[in-house]
C-alpha cells in the first residue's frame, strides 16, 4: 500500500510539475508583424491618417528624425495627415529581425519612403517596440532615421 502511494504521489507530482501552458510563438508574432506592417503600408497608400495613427498603443510614440516624439491619437492623426498632405504616399516595411515575448516585440526593419508618385523620398532603418493591446500588437514605439545623407546649405 505504501508503494502505491509513493507512486502515486510521485505521478501526481510530475504532472503538476508539467507546465500544460502554451508556448510564445515567436514565429507566428512576427507573422502578426509583418501582416500589421502591410495594413501600414495599404494605409499610407490610401492616405488614412486615422488609421495610420490607430495603428499605435493607447499611450504609443512616434520618435523621428529632428522633431520631438508625437504621442497621442490626434497628434499622430494630424502628424501622418500633414506627411500625406505633403506628397508621401508610400511605405515599404521589411522585417529583419524580432525578438520579445507574449507581451513586447522588438522589430528591426527597413523602410522605403515613396512619393505617391512612387519617387523614392527616403530610405533607411527602423526599430519599433510592438505592444499587445486587446489582443493586437499595437506599435508603441516607432523611431525610425535614414541612411540617405544629411543635406546642407
Amino acid at each position: 500500500m505504501k508503494t502505491l502511494f509513493l507512486n502515486f504521489m510521485i505521478a501526481a507530482t510530475l504532472i503538476a510539475c508539467t507546465s500544460t501552458a502554451p508556448q510564445f510563438d515567436l514565429a507566428a508574432a512576427k507573422k502578426e508583424i509583418e501582416t500589421a506592417n502591410r495594413a501600414l503600408s495599404d494605409y499610407m497608400a490610401k492616405g488614412d491618417s486615422v488609421a495610420l495613427a490607430s495603428a499605435y498603443s493607447t499611450d504609443g510614440a512616434l520618435m523621428l528624425n529632428n522633431m520631438p516624439a508625437v504621442k497621442g491619437k490626434e497628434n499622430l492623426i494630424t502628424l501622418w495627415g500633414s506627411f500625406i498632405n505633403a506628397g508621401m504616399g508610400g511605405l515599404e516595411l521589411t522585417t529583419i529581425e524580432v525578438w520579445g515575448d507574449e507581451n513586447y516585440i522588438t522589430e528591426e526593419g527597413l523602410i522605403v519612403i515613396k512619393a505617391k508618385d512612387g519617387t523614392q523620398l527616403d530610405r533607411g532603418k527602423y526599430l519599433v517596440l510592438w505592444k499587445k493591446e486587446n489582443g493586437k500588437w499595437k506599435l508603441h514605439r516607432d523611431i525610425s532615421n535614414s541612411d540617405l545623407p544629411l543635406v546642407t546649405p
